[in-house]
């Protein structure tokens, strides 16, 4: 009889009250979860067909890690390789899989692991599916203060390069929110001021490519395809550092985060402090694109899809992060071994691969949206 009766009322104070109430239900409760216990009095909440599509995708990162480590232009036998990870074997062998084959492949599951994080972040705080670092600048913003290190120093690796690359992405995102934040910050503003800005950067970023003399000019124009051709322990180490804190810190913004993709307003009643959970996600997300691009270069398209195609197959309401991640890696591992082996022995940097791959991806998108809007 109440349920009627709030049904039947008239729009108002209580029936918007009970309205929002269901919503938050709905949302946070749409399917059976788990908790798991993380230290520090963290709990994370996962369903059972997450947990599923995390194993499979897990096992396939593990199919494309033994493929790309033990299969290769130079040839070594399997034993061999075995004997090398487990201390032996000649200096050709150690140098090729340990100083080539293990650094590259691991460099492409943790920078793609750490993009998908990065757009899953970005995504739930502009609640659109088109806000990914790469679409709102952010990602242009690393790659023009990581230019300016390159350009200034002469090489493209080390400390330096991704201490210019965190700052650029930053600055750009202390630009971009300042350009939402007097009237508001809101999904569609923040897309659109990062395009707007993104699109300024890209100028600059050409311009600085312009007036560099030619090797180095070329050295930068060819690290701003993204490339793990040359990755080595040194950058991969920090990267791997830096991505299980960033991750464990996206944990706990993970569920306020679900929360404010209902809506600011809506967050804000159920305790969200808004304000404080947006600038940190803000500040994850482009140290995690920042780190990322510090060690493969601007990879387009990655973060765009990684949380889409995760939410997808776990049936999510929001872009979920562990799967996000996983995806993210897998996608990166699996285009980084076309990279490689597409042209053998010449070998493609895998932005270029990333950048077909998101085309297809989008194009896949706009045929599905114009099947479900056939009338039937």
């Amino acid at each position: 009889m109440n349920t009627a009766n709030t049904a039947k009322a008239p729009d108002g104070p209580t029936s918007r009250h009970t309205a929002t109430q269901r919503t938050a239900t709905q949302h946070t409760a749409a399917a059976p979860t788990r908790v798991l216990r993380l230290p520090g009095g963290l709990a994370l909440r996962y369903s059972g067909r997450t947990a599923a599509v995390m194993t499979v995708l897990l096992l396939a990162c593990a199919a494309v890690w033994a493929v790309t480590m033990f299969t290769g232009t130079y040839r070594i036998g399997t034993g061999q390789i075995l004997d090398v990870l487990m201390g032996g074997g000649s200096g050709t062998d150690r140098f090729i899989v340990v100083g080539q084959r293990l650094p590259r492949v691991c460099a492409a599951l943790l920078v793609g692991a750490a993009l998908g994080l990065s757009g899953a972040l970005f995504q739930s705080l502009s609640r659109n599916p088109l806000g990914s670092p790469d679409v709102i600048g952010f990602t242009t913003g690393s790659t023009s203060g990581a230019l300016v290190v390159i350009l200034a120093g002469g090489g493209t690796a080390g400390i330096g390069v991704g201490a210019g690359s965190v700052l650029g992405g930053l600055v750009t995102a202390a630009a971009v929110y300042g350009f939402t934040a007097t009237r508001g910050v809101s999904g569609n503003r923040l897309v659109l001021a990062g395009i707007a800005v993104g699109a300024m950067l890209a100028s600059v970023n050409d311009y600085l490519i312009t007036r560099a003399d030619l090797e180095s000019a070329e050295s930068a124009k060819a690290w701003t395809f993204g490339s793990l051709n040359a990755v080595s322990w040194p950058q991969v180490t920090p990267l791997a550092l830096a991505l299980p804190v960033l991750a464990v810190a996206a944990l706990a913004v993970g569920r306020p985060l679900r929360l404010m993709e209902m809506g600011d307003d809506t967050a804000g009643a159920l305790g969200v402090n808004v304000a404080r959970v947006r600038a940190v996600g803000l500040l994850l997300g482009v140290a995690l694109a920042g780190t990322a691009i510090a060690v493969a270069g601007p990879i387009g398209f990655l973060a765009l899809a990684a949380p889409q195609l995760a939410r997808r197959v776990t049936r999510s309401p929001g872009a979920p992060i562990g799967p996000a991640m996983v995806t993210g890696a897998l996608l990166l591992a699996t285009a980084d071994l076309l990279a490689q082996r597409l042209l053998s022995p010449f070998q493609i940097p895998v932005g270029l691969v990333t950048g077909a791959l998101g085309g297809i991806y989008l194009l896949w998108l706009l045929s599905r949206e114009r099947s479900s809007a056939r009338p039937q």
